[in-house]
């Protein structure tokens, strides 16, 4: 799956793919955008197909032989909405990953996301859900069933609680700045998804101010903020999780 390209001359390209079997896969293609080349056209982001590469341990790039396109995820390209959230979704991997790091099953979840996100009306949660499963992936599940600094349950009754991105889930809501206010169905929608990610039967903004607290967790986890966040949650600022 392409997830980024760069010109790398006239006719050749780098780019950085995901593959189920290898991970994140960085190359060289030589004479990509060259008619007739093997490379079905050159590489562009948000399409997928299968890949001849020879690696070598002791280069930074592999060298791309092939490209073999199937699918271009047209639906992808006509939804404004659709195509931000997909773009952040494809940024998000690019940075949380490793390269030479499999990681299967986020092959899997970014492939389902973006089916999803061609769905009329599924482009939010798809987006959740991806988030969510990206981060446990990577080993960032968020605690989100007690206080993680007294281990004391959450009182759910109140208006909100607190997360904290540096203590890795729920706190005390005390207004620090370290902190977000959280409101408990948020939380509550969080915690459901490692039980069902089929359908989620609550409301759209529940589901949007989850995925903006997501989206700003992970964002504290890579210490920036990846290029196309702000594309997907526009209303997001460094101060304001809004959730």
């Amino acid at each position: 799956m392409c997830l980024r390209c760069w010109d790398f001359s006239e006719t050749s390209q780098t780019v950085s793919l995901l593959t189920r079997e290898h991970g994140l896969l960085r190359g060289l293609a030589k004479g990509a955008k060259r008619a007739n080349s093997s490379f079905s056209g050159g590489f562009d982001p948000l399409t997928s197909g299968q890949i001849v590469a020879i690696l070598k341990p002791s280069r930074d790039l592999a060298l791309l032989t092939a490209w073999h396109l199937e699918k271009v995820h047209r639906a992808l390209r006509q939804d404004l909405a659709a195509n931000r959230a997909s773009l952040y979704m494809v940024d998000l991997v690019n940075r949380m990953l490793t390269t030479h790091d499999p990681h299967p099953e986020v092959f899997d979840a970014l492939e389902a996301a973006l089916a999803r996100c061609a769905l009329k009306g599924e482009t939010a949660r798809a987006t959740l859900v991806f988030q969510w499963q990206l981060l446990c992936s990577c080993g960032y599940r968020p605690v989100l069933d007690h206080d993680v600094e007294t281990g004391e349950l959450l009182d759910e009754t109140l208006d909100a609680v607190g997360f904290s991105s540096t203590r890795g889930g729920t706190v005390a809501d005390t207004g620090a700045p370290d902190r977000w206010r959280v409101r408990p169905e948020t939380i509550r929608l969080l915690r459901s998804l490692d039980a069902d990610t089929s359908s989620m039967a609550v409301d759209d903004e529940v589901v949007q101010r989850a995925n903006r607290l997501l989206a700003v967790y992970a964002r504290d986890l890579l210490g920036e903020e990846p290029a196309a966040m702000r594309w997907a949650f526009p209303e997001l600022s460094s101060s304001s999780a809004g959730t």
